[in-house]
């Protein structure tokens, strides 16, 4: 499994926390996660944030 959906998958509230504080814009909607939807998360962020998928998931990867 991808490193970055073990971290979905870890501690996802520890994870969210550093998101919002990174993009303080992020909402707790745009950081719904649902084992299995991965990929609408993705979406969710590429879009609120202005990167690509890639970029989205080296962010993750990183934080």
């Amino acid at each position: 499994m991808e490193s970055w959906k073990l971290k979905l998958k870890g501690n996802w509230d520890e994870l969210k926390g550093k998101m919002k504080k990174e993009y303080a814009d992020l909402t707790d909607d745009d950081l719904l996660y649902e084992e299995g939807n991965d990929d609408e998360l993705l979406g969710k962020l590429q879009q609120k944030i202005g990167k690509t998928k890639d970029q989205v998931i080296d962010w993750i990867d990183k934080l």
